[in-house]
């Protein structure tokens, strides 16, 4: 989610850096399908119109705040994807791209507002209007401030500012209304969700913004408001992000996550829901003393082979949703615009992971600063070919978006050596397994 807050930096890696503008010259393999595993455009609701020009196949749509729920939602009434038949490629697309696009929508609150939820599931919590020892005193305001003083960092003292802070929704409505949505789309994925450091709180609005708002974009934004010196405590926003990872596991669904300067406290929140269902990894003893063959009759759910005559199929992929419910972690996830080191992956891809754990890439994120521009190539080359996902990360739709995935496909091609029909195919294939498992 690019237009709030710009990736900051790093100096992890020493890596050649990529070149701004792709060189692979071939004409876009479009027909093969183009997927687009993140994005925001339900920001910017007129761009919405433009989907039926579209090359792009599918674009994933996401869900952040109180006021795009259900905009995601009645997008995905009239473009969602209903089965396995959006995503394949099938025989009449192999001469000319189908024109058209067709949305996955994900449902979730993002950590940059995270600060509006309270956890009503704990004994004290941080918003308590009734909690005074004179009932006939109203302590909605009151309550409302307790809360954001207690969840902020540093400790506000402006009134002002916390007077025009939203009253804060409690965490069970959040994962009671997500579970709905998630019922009424089949194949909705929570999100976004996730962990940030850099983000600060905008300022409030001033009377005189209001005649000067940009009426075409979803209000809740920050629309080109000063920052804040306030940012949301990290305690707090994992146990936001955790109640969601939890409704995830119980429906069976994929996660796409945000992490921003937060790589090494995001694993160790998303582990410690996994804690006690890790795989287990056999040692070269134990590998010896299996028959031939065993292991691979014995592997986890979410590591279906590529290969078309190995697809599973629908009954398949619904059984497999069935038992991949009722845990308390994800069944996959996708770490959305990752911006950490190579190095990091590793955590991610140990084979003890119950997860199976997909990376994608964006041009505006991940080629906006000098620093991701130099990691980059590294980055790429340390994720699995099966786990790698492209994405645009706009809060529009339309031919900007649909050029910057193109480039960031080229990008990803050209790293890993794929000629482009190679990479969009794998691409493709890697897509349709993290949203349908």
């Amino acid at each position: 989610m690019c237009q709030h807050h710009q990736n900051q930096p790093s100096d992890d890696a020493n890596s050649q850096p990529p070149p701004d503008k792709p060189v692979y010259n071939d004409p876009f393999p479009w027909h093969l399908g183009a997927f687009d595993a993140h994005c925001h455009p339900t920001d910017t609701m007129s761009s919405i119109a433009s989907l039926a020009t579209l090359n792009t196949r599918v674009l994933t749509i996401m869900a952040t705040r109180s006021q795009d729920q259900q905009l995601v939602a009645d997008v995905a009434s009239e473009h969602g994807i209903t089965d396995s038949a959006s995503i394949t490629t099938s025989s009449s697309d192999t001469v000319s791209p189908r024109k058209g696009c067709k949305v996955v929508p994900a449902f979730g609150w993002h950590p940059w507002f995270s600060y509006q939820l309270y956890d009503d599931s704990i004994p004290n919590p941080t918003y308590n209007p009734h909690n005074t020892e004179d009932p006939n005193k109203s302590t909605e305001q009151d309550a409302k401030i307790a809360h954001y003083k207690a969840v902020l960092s540093p400790t506000p003292q402006d009134q002002s500012f916390l007077s025009s802070l939203p009253t804060p929704t409690p965490l069970s409505a959040l994962i009671s209304s997500t579970r709905q949505y998630l019922t009424s789309f089949p194949l909705a994925l929570v999100g976004e969700i996730g962990l940030d450091k850099g983000f600060r709180l905008p300022q409030q609005r001033l009377p005189d913004d209001d005649s000067s708002r940009d009426e075409s974009l979803t209000p809740g934004g920050r629309e080109g408001r000063l920052l804040s010196p306030f940012r949301v405590q990290m305690q707090h926003q994992q146990a936001i992000m955790q109640a969601q990872l939890r409704l995830a596991g119980e429906m069976g669904r994929a996660v796409s996550v945000h992490g921003v300067q937060a790589h090494g406290v995001l694993y160790d929140t998303i582990a410690a829901c996994w804690k006690g269902h890790e795989k287990k990894v056999l040692s070269r003893r134990e590998k010896k003393r299996i028959a031939p063959g065993a292991e691979e009759s014995s592997s986890s759910d979410d590591s279906d082979s590529s290969s078309s005559k190995n697809m599973p199929t629908t009954e398949d992929r619904t059984k497999k949703k069935k038992k991949a419910g009722g845990k308390p972690f994800p069944p996959r996830i996708c770490l959305h615009s990752y911006s950490g080191s190579a190095d990091m992956l590793k955590q991610w891809f140990h084979p003890a992971v119950p997860s199976t754990v997909f990376v994608s890439f964006s041009t505006a994120v991940n080629m906006s600063t000098d620093g991701g521009k130099t990691k980059l190539a590294a980055v790429v080359r340390a994720v699995p070919d099966d786990r790698i996902l492209v994405e645009s990360d706009l809060h529009v739709a339309g031919g900007e978006a649909e050029a910057l995935l193109e480039d960031m496909y080229r990008l990803v091609c050209e790293i890993k050596g794929w000629d482009l029909e190679t990479g969009v195919a794998t691409i493709g294939a890697n897509f349709e397994r993290f949203i349908l498992g």
